[in-house]
């Protein structure tokens, strides 16, 4: 049987990266995400190629709950199921706290952790009734530790951790398991804008944002890949898996070990 996972903002970066592992491994996906129209088809044509499941491209904007239910509901209707869900869509903006735009911090809330909420609620009648789930939401290392200037981020990312603990207790005894996963910094779009922010707002170059903020934090002194998140999804999609949940796992290169 052929599993079907959802991931959401899968057109760049991260989500990108955990649809291509998938891909890889022959799941039905359905991409989710904003960009060029034609930079997506492309994209779901060539994972569509290299899988032997099937691959679908549906364009929930993440902070419209009506677009979120049918995002899963025609993901339910083209494959079938819904037994993966990927909770990765993001935003991010860098801003002192007393300068923080309204606007930001309500988009980043609800992409960042209301639009998990949305998807879970949709999906997870389904796979109790199925016995089967796995929702993997991708939270961050600032989902267990802070950093300044970043209190939106932090703030959902704490919040999809308090999340996937929740629906992991009350998935518990249905088959269906909920876990974080807390990567630190990955080198995607998103952190390269990052970059930028962070270097205006402590007055430094991006190179030392890159060398003295961002791999200070890592004790490996390199950043996350794409790769290995995406192999992490993988296998905890997979039966090996069965008995992690609601567990928050840091792929940080030791940051939150310090």
């Amino acid at each position: 049987m052929t599993r079907t996972a959802i991931i959401t903002g899968s057109t760049s970066g991260i989500g990108l990266g955990i649809a291509e592992a998938f891909a890889a491994q022959g799941f039905n996906i359905m991409l989710n995400g904003f960009g060029d129209a034609d930079e997506i088809e492309a994209t779901r044509a060539r994972l569509d190629e290299s899988s032997t499941g099937e691959v679908g491209y549906h364009g929930a904007d993440m902070t419209k709950p009506d677009e979120i239910e049918h995002l899963v509901r025609q993901t339910e209707a083209r494959f079938g199921a819904v037994d993966i869900l990927v909770n990765n869509a993001g935003i991010q903006h860098v801003s002192p706290v007393e300068d923080f735009p309204v606007n930001k911090w309500d988009a980043i809330i609800a992409i960042n952790m209301s639009s998990a909420f949305h998807t879970i609620r949709a999906a997870l009648p389904g796979m109790k009734e199925r016995g089967f789930g796995r929702i993997i939401n991708i939270a961050s290392a600032h989902g267990l530790v802070a950093s300044p200037f970043k209190s939106a981020y932090v703030t959902a990312k704490h919040g999809v951790v308090g999340l996937t603990k929740t629906v992991a207790l009350e998935a518990a005894e249905h088959g269906v398991t909920v876990n974080a996963v807390c990567p630190g910094y990955v080198l995607t779009p998103l952190v390269e804008g990052q970059v930028a922010d962070t270097a205006k707002a402590r007055g430094i170059t991006e190179e030392e944002v890159k060398n003295d903020v961002m791999l200070k934090a890592q004790p490996t002194k390199e950043f996350v890949t794409v790769e290995q998140l995406g192999a992490l999804c993988v296998f905890l999609s997979t039966e090996a898996a069965a008995s992690i949940t609601g567990a928050s796992l840091p792929v940080d290169g030791g940051w939150v070990a310090q």
